[in-house]
C-alpha cells in the first residue's frame, strides 16, 4: 500500500475511534448532576452522597446532589431519562426502580430502554423497627398485637411504590394482618413519624434506621435478610423471630441516560468498582449496615430484570392495585 494510502487509512481509523476516546478523556467537563430520586436523609441519599463525593474526587469535578423526590422515585427518574446523554447527568437507583413496572399502569419513561446500566453499588437489608413505647419486643409479638387489634396499627412508608412500602406489603400479606398504610415523601419523614409514635412500625433500610436504633429512638425487632449482619450481630432476622420465609432487601446502583458514550459508561463503572473496594469504604458500609456489591454493566442489567420480575409477583400476590 502506498505511504499516502496508509496515512489516509490511519487517519480514518483515528476519526472513527476518536469521539469515544475524547469523550472519556474530556469527561466530565463541568460539575455532574447526580440525581437521587428521594429526599435527603434516606438510604439512597446517604449512600449516594458517599459515592458521589468519591467520584468527584477521582474525576476532578464535583458530583452535585439533586434530590428529586415524588411518585415513588419516578419524578427524579423521569428527569434523568429526559436529560442529555452527555455524561453530565447520573442517576442513583435502588430496589424501588424495580417496582415501577408493576406499581404504575403507565410510566413516563421506559425502565429498560431509557437508561444504560452502569454498575451496582451495594446492598442494604431492611429492618423492622417500632415506636419504643409499643409493648412488643419481637416480630412475633408485633404480629400478635396487630391480630389482636385489627385496623388499629399504622405502618409508615417512604411513599406508594417505595421499597419501604413493598417490603411492608409483603410483611402484611405473609403475616395475614390488618394494618393501615401511612405514606410519606421519603424514608426519613416516615421514620420520624414512627419515632413520634403516630405510626407504630416501619420496615426501612438499616442504613437509615441504625443511628436512631442506637440512640434508642426506635426499637429494632428483626432484619429483613437471610442472615444476621456484623453491624448488629444480636439482632435476629424476621425469618427467625416470627415470620418464616420473609426477606426484603434494598440495593443501590447507577444508571445514565441511554445514548451516553460507552467510553464514559466504562470509566464511571471502573471508578465505582474501585471506590467500593477501598478498605475505608468497605468499613463505612459495614458500620452503616450495608455491604458493597459491584457488578459489571451486563450483570447489573440482568439483576434489575430479575428484581423487577420478583417484585411484580409480590405486588400481584399482595393484591396491590397499580396506580
Amino acid at each position: 500500500m502506498p505511504e499516502h494510502c496508509k496515512w489516509i487509512a490511519s487517519a480514518a481509523l483515528f476519526l472513527a475511534i476518536a469521539p469515544g476516546a475524547r469523550a472519556a478523556e474530556e469527561w466530565p467537563t463541568r460539575p455532574v448532576r447526580f440525581i437521587i430520586p428521594f429526599p435527603p436523609g434516606g438510604s439512597n441519599d446517604i449512600i449516594g452522597r458517599l459515592i458521589g463525593l468519591h467520584l468527584g474526587e477521582r474525576l476532578g469535578k464535583p458530583f452535585v446532589i439533586d434530590n428529586r423526590s415524588g411518585a415513588g422515585g419516578n419524578l427524579g427518574i423521569d428527569m434523568a431519562a429526559k436529560s442529555s446523554p452527555d455524561g453530565q447527568t447520573v442517576l442513583m437507583i435502588s430496589a424501588a426502580y424495580a417496582f415501577g413496572p408493576s406499581m404504575y399502569r403507565k410510566l413516563p419513561f421506559d425502565p429498560v430502554k431509557s437508561f444504560t446500566f452502569v454498575s451496582k453499588i451495594g446492598n442494604g437489608p431492611n429492618v423492622l423497627s417500632v415506636y419504643p413505647g409499643l409493648p412488643v419486643k419481637t416480630t412475633g409479638e408485633l404480629i400478635a398485637l396487630a391480630k389482636a387489634k385489627p385496623g388499629k396499627l399504622n405502618f409508615a412508608s417512604a411513599g406508594v411504590g417505595s421499597s419501604v412500602h413493598l417490603a411492608s406489603e409483603l410483611f402484611r400479606s405473609m403475616a395475614k394482618i390488618d394494618v393501615v398504610h401511612i405514606p410519606f415523601k421519603g424514608g426519613f419523614p416516615a421514620m420520624v413519624d414512627v419515632m413520634a409514635g403516630n405510626s407504630q412500625y416501619i420496615i426501612g433500610t438499616l442504613v437509615q434506621a441504625l443511628p436512631q436504633i442506637r440512640a434508642g429512638k426506635l426499637r429494632a425487632l428483626g432484619l429483613a435478610s437471610k442472615k444476621r449482619i456484623a453491624a448488629m450481630p444480636d439482632l435476629p432476622t424476621i425469618d427467625e423471630s416470627g415470620l418464616p420465609g420473609y426477606e426484603a432487601a434494598n440495593w443501590w446502583g447507577l444508571v445514565v441516560p441511554a445514548g451516553t458514550a460507552q467510553s464514559i459508561v466504562d470509566r464511571l463503572d471502573k471508578e465505582v468498582a474501585r471506590i467500593v473496594a477501598v478498605p475505608d469504604i468497605v468499613k463505612r458500609f459495614a458500620n452503616d449496615g450495608a455491604e458493597p456489591d459491584a457488578m459489571s454493566q451486563g450483570e447489573f442489567r440482568e439483576f434489575v430484570a430479575a428484581e423487577t420480575a420478583k417484585w411484580a409477583k409480590v405486588v400481584k400476590e399482595a393484591g396491590i392495585k397499580p396506580q
